[in-house]
């Protein structure tokens, strides 16, 4: 019962929180990004207090690094597809 709620719970969130630091620390000024709640912006600074600047339609705001999702940013940034004739 322990190496089943291991496999299937423990193991995938933690390899989850592994990708999520490596983004964050991975990122540069440039990038475009989306965060948690959905606002899309492109990174102007990034701090060493943890926090970032996005500039978006809205202006400049400022934003945690724990803020941006992963998932949703990599989809932005995904080399688009040819559409299936």
């Amino acid at each position: 019962m322990v190496v089943v709620v291991y496999l299937f719970m423990i193991r995938p969130q933690m390899q989850r929180q592994k990708k999520e630091k490596k983004f964050a620390a991975e990122l540069k000024r440039g990038d475009r990004v989306v965060t948690k709640s959905g606002l899309h912006g492109k990174v102007l600074e990034l701090n060493n207090d943890g926090t970032c600047i996005l500039e978006s339609g809205a202006g400049k705001l400022k934003f945690e690094r724990s803020a941006l999702s992963l998932e949703m940013s990599s989809k932005l940034n995904a080399p688009a597809t040819p559409a299936k004739k």
